[in-house]
């Protein structure tokens, strides 16, 4: 008898945990939990093992009901409310992420969560292993937030925190915060950290006997809230999945006028994740850089200020000259 460990995965197809990953149904160890409890059927036979595999015509079932082939990868920006919480069940009754999005999308999971009170940027996807991927502190992605605090705020405390803390026995990476505006007893902080642990913006400014009384997320690596209204969803260029984050996602189909029309160049994103890229991208022109960062909530180049265009005094004339 010969060993299935031998035969290429290729040829027996692919593993059950993440053929239900790519289908939204769950992450990797989650679905491994499906399994060890028999919710999952392939071809009508209860699985007991993880180390099962799916073959391109087979039926896989949960609880008895049929799960759809996985689609292609798909990413979704979502400007979260507060109030929900970001589960799709959850045992308290309460209003949930998932149960509030617009009807005619796939099954989606979040990637990484905001809590109840927290609002902003929230990246849902259709693959649970892509969750799991973007959610690894391994990206170095960096988490970006806009919280009001009430107490007196001591910048030097700020400043510290870009040495890391630690707060009840967690030890918490390199924190940088910043002071925007203060009036009385109430401040508006920038905050950006890279690990994201379980409330850990809270945790870590209550340490500085500050008080969170509103908390938005406004990026998650290179995206960005922006200008997303709340309780909206918009779906991430599959352009941007493909060539910048290395996912096999397939080009837009072009029909009529658009047929001979170019696609635009998505901007690059940061340092950090050029580095994972198979094959770096060419610098796209300015203009159309600004204009794929401004549809997709990417950072895009400045207009004004360092770096920017507009405003910019013309060679020769008086404006351009230096003073004597």
């Amino acid at each position: 008898m010969s060993d299935d460990s031998e035969i290429p995965e290729v040829e027996r197809g692919e593993r059950i945990a993440k053929w239900l990953a790519r289908a939204g149904i769950s992450s990797r160890r989650d679905a491994e939990k499906l399994v060890a409890e028999g919710r999952i059927a392939i071809n009508g036979e209860t699985l007991d093992t993880p180390a099962s595999f799916v073959a391109p015509n087979d039926v896989v079932s949960l609880d008895g009901q049929p799960v759809g082939a996985p689609d292609r990868t798909r990413l979704f920006r979502y400007h979260k409310p507060d109030g929900l919480v970001t589960t799709h069940k959850d045992p308290e009754g309460r209003r949930t992420v998932f149960q509030e999005l617009p009807a005619g999308l796939p099954r989606l999971v979040s990637v990484g969560r905001l809590d109840l009170t927290s609002e902003g940027l929230l990246l849902l996807t259709n693959d649970g292993a892509l969750s799991r991927k973007l959610e690894l502190p391994d990206n170095a992605w960096i988490r970006r937030y806009r919280a009001r605090v009430h107490g007196f705020v001591d910048e030097r405390a700020l400043e510290q925190l870009s040495r890391g803390i630690t707060v009840d026995g967690v030890a918490y990476g390199p924190i940088e915060a910043g002071l925007d505006s203060r009036q009385g007893t109430n401040a508006w902080l920038t905050v950006a950290l890279k690990e994201g642990k379980n409330r850990e913006v809270r945790r870590v400014l209550q340490h500085l006997n500050l008080t969170v009384t509103r908390l938005i997320r406004t990026a998650y690596g290179p995206f960005q809230l922006g200008t997303l209204p709340r309780g909206a969803v918009e779906e991430v260029n599959a352009k941007v999945l493909r060539d910048q984050l290395g996912l096999d996602a397939p080009p837009r189909i072009r029909r009529g006028k658009d047929a001979a029309a170019p696609a635009t160049p998505a901007e690059p994103l940061p340092e950090a994740i050029a580095r994972s890229r198979p094959a770096k991208a060419p610098q796209p022109k300015l203009p159309r850089a600004r204009n794929a960062a401004r549809s997709l909530g990417l950072d895009g180049p400045p207009r004004n200020g360092p770096g920017g265009t507009r405003g910019a005094p013309k060679p020769g004339t008086r404006a351009a000259r230096k003073p004597r």
